[in-house]
């Protein structure tokens, strides 16, 4: 396994701590700049590896009638707008092979949706773009389980970040599970927790719901169980946003949350 992982012009390593952060979807590339001028400023401030997180497609909504973002033409001019104002690699979800080898000319990270954890040509697709892969483990999947979808990538590709995002917990609920990021841990990889999708309620009706109020609560213990990073889904005003607003932290509820965690990271240390 490498010693660090190659996302633009970051070479990340355990050593230091990557935060994967920005709004659920590409609302607007005015909104993109907003949320990504305030996150580069916080990382700079902190000495945090930043990557910006922005949907171009958010291809499994519930409801057909729901916004999916602006697309891959657009989106991905909207992602290099923000790569070259703010000098910060930047990731978007990847659905398709075809997709995959087209985002692969814009994106520094390509991350695979959980739900398409298992799709062997889309992981190798992205893996054959050359660029780092976030794996996001599907909610159906136990944590050993997805050695599998990392030999997949690693066969090509060993720039790989792994993602917890919880497990299904019956009928319209996760539950995330603290001894996966030990386990997700023993291929060499970074594993970063995703926190606000960890706290989605899933269907049961036309949008998924959340309780953005536990993502503090379940991003303080990933750090206490030794993470190599944060995904956070942020927007300046969750209760406007287009996708998975009752989920999403509040950019000015970031700096406090960021602070605890790395306090948190700075303790673990060696330990975890």
């Amino acid at each position: 396994m490498p010693e660090t992982i190659r996302i633009g012009p970051l070479a990340v390593s355990s050593r230091e701590f990557l935060l994967i952060a920005g709004p659920c979807v590409l609302e607007s590339e005015s909104l993109a700049l907003e949320v990504a001028g305030r996150l580069a400023d916080l990382a700079r401030e902190r000495q945090v590896a930043l990557v910006f997180k922005g949907s171009y497609d958010k291809a499994n909504r519930t409801s057909a009638a729901s916004f999916r973002g602006p697309g891959l033409e657009e989106g991905l001019k909207i992602l290099e707008r923000v790569r070259s104002r703010f000098g910060i690699p930047v990731l978007s979800d990847v659905h398709t092979p075809e997709e995959a080898r087209a985002a692969g000319e814009v994106l520094d990270c390509l991350q695979i949706p959980a739900l398409l954890s298992r799709q062997t040509d889309l992981l190798l697709a992205a893996a054959k773009t050359g660029r780092a892969v976030n794996l996001k483990k599907g909610q159906f999947s136990a944590p050993q389980d997805l050695r599998w979808a990392v030999e997949k990538i690693a066969a090509v590709n060993h720039n790989i970040l792994i993602t917890e995002r919880g497990y299904i917990f019956g009928y319209n609920n996760l539950v995330a599970d603290m001894r996966a990021l030990a386990i997700l841990r023993q291929w060499g990889y970074p594993v970063i927790f995703d926190a606000t999708h960890s706290v989605q309620l899933p269907g049961g009706g036309s949008q998924s719901g959340g309780q953005r109020e536990f993502v503090p609560v379940l991003a303080r213990a990933a750090a206490g169980a030794g993470i190599d990073g944060l995904f956070l889904e942020v927007h300046p005003r969750p209760e406007q946003a287009l996708s998975d607003g009752a989920s999403m932290l509040s950019l000015d509820a970031l700096p406090a949350l960021l602070d605890s965690v790395l306090a948190i990271h700075r303790v673990v240390g060696d330990r975890k």
